[in-house]
């Protein structure tokens, strides 16, 4: 019995550490953002805001993994980050906001995938969670760029 629990504890702290990394990216994304000079005030406020959420999630993610008796890993730098995603390539506030909604989607529809995949039945609900919010990221940034919104049903996480 311990023997599987240490075994899902170990498969648990594995798949929050790749949550991790995502929210060390969009930390790090939109601390890009910010910085570019490209985001006119209220949606740079917004920006702030949503890496404030992603802080707050990595935050989380790095507690649980130490209660899991695992360790988290570390983060890129934002240099490496902004290599990874091109940054430099970012020429306006909608390269901006679509690299960000994509960051976005990505992120929502890891979480979502990962759910079956928790031994702790628990951690299926903060992912749930998790993706929630990456859900109502990538929809304030689609609003933003004007984009319409899905048309069909179950547009996540397929």
């Amino acid at each position: 019995m311990a023997v599987a629990q240490t075994s899902n504890a170990a498969g648990d702290v594995g798949i929050l550490n790749t949550a991790l990394a995502l929210e060390y990216e969009a930390i790090s994304a939109y601390q890009l953002g910010a910085m570019s000079g490209l985001l006119q005030k209220p949606v740079l406020e917004i920006a702030v805001m949503f890496q404030t959420h992603h802080k707050e999630h990595r935050d989380a993610l790095i507690a649980t993994i130490r209660k899991l008796g695992g360790a988290p890993v570390a983060a890129k730098s934002d240099a490496e980050v902004g290599q990874a995603l091109n940054a430099a390539s970012l020429k306006s506030q909608a390269d901006v906001l679509r690299l960000a909604q994509r960051l976005e989607k990505g992120a929502a529809n890891a979480y979502i995938g990962v759910i079956p995949s928790f031994g702790d039945r628990a951690l299926a609900q903060v992912s749930a969670r998790l993706a929630a919010d990456e859900v109502m990221h990538w929809t304030v940034l689609s609003q933003a760029l004007k984009d319409p919104l899905p048309a069909k049903a179950l547009s996540f996480g397929a």
